[in-house]
């Protein structure tokens, strides 16, 4: 039997769908969070803004709540970056992704030099205590582990902590409108729970990979091992391959995918949509053709590591947007990379205009400014 062969845009129109991006969400916060395994959140903002754009009615409080309560957390993850997670998925997530972090103790340019020697059991059991004790900067921590271990790089000592324990970073660090340093502690006794509390089979790979798949699907093993970070997942594919759909690519690469998850027509229409800084749609798969180009790839993210927030048209990245704020206005500034057509920029000029209405209500002017086209 020929496997069925799915185009970039079938492939881009499912994603979309399933990250509910074609049409906005009556989900709760946390079910969101939990149905795409996290928002990436290096910044405070980007996961309200990530929220914005795929729910409905959604207000800044729902999450900075959920924060405030423990509900929420971030923590270190996927990709060794930070999510905002639910507490439930914090517990489950962090143990499936801890090689990639052991691994980075002794792989980081910047710090495993610095690291040489290190008695990596001690240092986690003596960072434990100090941020049990006290919640602490990064900074702080790396000066007291100096202490203990004297002539080591305080920085690279907090790198490899925060690698080696689950640390969220507490409130008011990502609350909406405050925010903060960064100040963190161990998970377990911030949440209140511990590893013994998951539900059974939380932690089981094919569990997670399954997740994604529902999240970002369909994908191929190496867009799953791009999303996580971690190697080798090609054994949890085969395995569930008698419960899964089998496709291929344009270019003849095989993808996996949930036999009964959406996947829309592709003449399935795709409003404009603007993602957040960081937003883990256009970030987790190793082929991105779905939604943005490769020639457009670059312009995604700086030289510094910042990753643009964007505007998504006809279903693919084609504008990079930045918002600035003073008391009296807000502005949405919008770089095409490519001609927009008279209803096209309509639509951004609308949905811009939501967007800042959503995060300064309060200033008196709001403007979208459609700049010239960017050259390559």
């Amino acid at each position: 039997m020929t496997t069925r062969i799915l185009t970039v845009r079938e492939l881009g129109r499912a994603t979309l769908a399933r990250q509910h991006l074609l049409r906005r969400s009556d989900l709760s916060v946390t079910e969101m969070l939990e149905h795409l395994i996290g928002l990436q959140a290096q910044a405070p903002e980007p996961p309200y803004y990530a929220l914005w754009t795929r729910m409905r009615g959604f207000t800044p409080g729902r999450l900075s709540d959920l924060l405030e309560s423990r509900r929420v957390v971030r923590i270190a993850l996927m990709r060794g970056t930070v999510f905002a997670v639910t507490s439930s998925d914090a517990l489950a997530l962090r143990p499936w992704v801890q090689p990639l972090l052991t691994r980075a103790l002794h792989t980081d340019v910047q710090y495993a030099a610095g690291l040489a020697g290190i008695d990596h059991t001690a240092l986690a059991t003596l960072a434990g205590d100090l941020v049990r004790h006290a919640p602490r900067t990064v900074q702080e921590l790396g000066v007291l582990l100096t202490e203990h271990f004297p002539g080591h790089d305080p920085r690279a000592l907090a790198f490899a902590v925060r690698g080696l324990l689950p640390l969220v970073q507490i409130p008011p660090r990502g609350l909406w409108g405050r925010s903060g340093r960064p100040r963190l502690t161990l998970l377990e006794h911030w949440i209140g729970r511990d590893s013994g509390s998951l539900p059974p089979g939380a932690t089981e790979a094919e569990t997670l990979v399954r997740r994604y798949l529902a999240a970002f699907g369909p994908a191929s093993v190496r867009d799953a091992q791009a999303w996580s970070g971690l190697p080798r997942l090609g054994e949890i594919f085969d395995a569930l391959r008698p419960e899964l759909v089998v496709f291929r690519d344009e270019k003849g690469g095989e993808l996996f995918d949930l036999p009964d998850a959406p996947r829309p027509d592709a003449s399935t229409p795709a409003p404009v949509r603007i993602l957040a800084q960081y937003d883990n749609v256009v970030l987790s798969h190793a082929d991105r053709s779905r939604l943005i180009s490769d020639a457009d790839r670059r312009r995604l993210v700086t030289k510094n590591g910042i990753v643009h927030a964007t505007a998504l048209v006809g279903g693919t990245v084609s504008a990079s947007v930045r918002r600035t704020t003073t008391r009296q206005s807000a502005t949405l500034e919008v770089t095409p990379w490519r001609r927009l057509s008279t209803a096209n920029r309509s639509a951004i000029e609308a949905e811009g205009m939501r967007l800042l209405k959503f995060s300064a209500p309060g200033a008196q002017d709001h403007e979208v400014r459609i700049l010239p086209e960017a050259e390559m």
